[in-house]
């Protein structure tokens, strides 16, 4: 099985150099985040949940175990982004972005947790 090493992290914190490569994984960008400040190596949107899976989740933390069900059942349909991210975690560390002001129930903290849960 291959290791890999994948973090989360908000997008508003410092650039650090053991960040690795820094995906961006929200379906919008962090407002007022300019590209430069935020450096981010890669900007996949499709890796974020839908549109509606969002609105839906809004943050609400009674809803968490639920909205992760559903997204991850958003990403089963997505094997090649999947694939993708777990290549470049194989490789190195790789950082996931997102702006939500609540570190532990976001989409980054759940596709970390689906990517460590289909590793091979």
């Amino acid at each position: 099985m291959a290791q890999m090493d994948i973090q989360s992290k908000r997008a508003y914190s410092p650039v650090e150099k053991k960040d690795g490569i820094r995906v961006l994984v929200d379906r919008v960008w962090p407002r007022g985040m300019t590209k430069e400040r935020l450096k981010a190596d890669l900007w996949l949107k499709d890796a974020a949940p839908s549109t509606a899976l969002r609105k839906w989740f809004n943050h609400d933390r009674s809803r968490w175990e639920n909205f992760k069900i559903r997204y991850f059942g958003e990403l089963d349909t997505k094997p090649e982004l999947v694939n993708q991210l777990r290549e470049l975690a194989i490789k190195g560390k790789v950082t996931l972005l997102f702006s939500a002001r609540d570190n532990q129930c976001n989409q980054a903290v759940a596709l970390k947790e689906y990517l460590m849960s289909v590793a091979k």
